[in-house]
């Protein structure tokens, strides 16, 4: 028979427990085996050591009550859990494969069981030279009517998980994707708001911001960039509500993972960034008020995903 869980994935699911609540380890094995339907359940040899090695890596903490040690998950933890978000999908879909194949497991086991013991009753009889059925006959009988009786319900409670497995694993894809369309708006909100503060300032930051909201673009030398900046600040600070191009970097496909889609924001913004200083020149001047305008844009993206604790 496979692994129940490859290699890792008992790990991630023991932290999916420990982020629905605090629960201590026969807890955790009692419901691993609810979510396999009774048929499998992780042994205390299998759990425990799992769980002391999250701690050890602090992903879990845990406090004793009552004589017994009872896990919760970190802040660490549940920032693994997110980045490992679809794995975890993929991970309840295996979860219903698995209940899936040890339910058709015990469906042969038992099919198999009740063939011989048809064999064997049959071999009885044509061995025996009366047909009356005795006691053993009956309990026999019982036996095989208790077999199946038991494969019809396994069968049933497996083909439940599997449905119930297939649904969550639906729900966590559509959250996942939820939850990049947001990051993904976000930063781009934030960027464009940053864009209206080099649009404000002027200078040579100044011009690629106004050529960015569509104020103008960006002429070639030094004369060129400081004529331009100062085009792009007046219209920033003539405008009351300035537009925001939310299609900035609209180019840059999501790749599936957040955080990396938000590396190649800060990317290519550093990369204009840098190629507008460099092509017009930049003086102390300026580098000062680029510092005052990153300062009040990393203040916002700090409050926009979160102090880390």
């Amino acid at each position: 028979m496979p692994p129940v869980f490859a290699h890792g994935r008992l790990r991630l699911y023991l932290l999916k427990l420990l982020d629905e609540a605090p629960r201590h380890g026969y807890e955790v094995i009692r419901l691993l085996e609810e979510r396999f339907q009774g048929l499998y359940a992780p042994s205390a040899g299998t759990v425990y050591p799992r769980l002391a090695k999250l701690e050890a890596e602090g992903l879990v903490t845990h406090a004793t009550e009552g004589g017994r040690k009872v896990y919760s998950i970190t802040d660490a933890g549940r920032a693994e859990l997110a980045d490992r978000g679809g794995e975890l999908a993929d991970l309840e879909l295996e979860i219903r494969d698995s209940v899936t194949e040890l339910a058709a497991e015990i469906r042969d086991d038992v099919r198999g069981a009740a063939g011989d013991l048809r064999r064997e009753m049959r071999a009885a009889a044509s061995a025996s030279a009366t047909q009356v059925e005795d006691e053993s006959w009956k309990a026999a009988k019982e036996d095989l009517r208790k077999a199946r009786q038991e494969w019809k319900e396994q069968a049933r409670r497996a083909k439940d998980e599997s449905r119930r497995a297939r649904e969550e694993a639906q729900q966590a894809r559509r959250q996942a994707k939820e939850a990049q369309e947001r990051a993904r708006e976000e930063v781009q909100r934030i960027a464009g708001q940053l864009q209206e503060q080099f649009a404000k300032s002027g200078g040579v930051l100044g011009s690629l911001a106004g050529a960015w909201l569509g104020s103008g673009t960006p002429g070639s030398g030094s004369g060129a960039g400081s004529a331009a900046g100062a085009a792009a600040g007046s219209a920033g600070r003539a405008a009351a509500d300035p537009v925001v191009d939310g299609d900035w970097a609209a180019d840059l496909a999501p790749t599936g993972d957040p955080a990396r889609d938000l590396d190649r924001l800060l990317d290519r913004f550093r990369d204009e960034v840098r190629d507008a200083a460099r092509d017009r020149g930049v003086t102390a001047a300026q580098v000062a008020e680029a510092r005052g305008h990153l300062k009040a844009a990393s203040g916002r993206l700090g409050t926009t995903f979160g102090a880390r604790p």
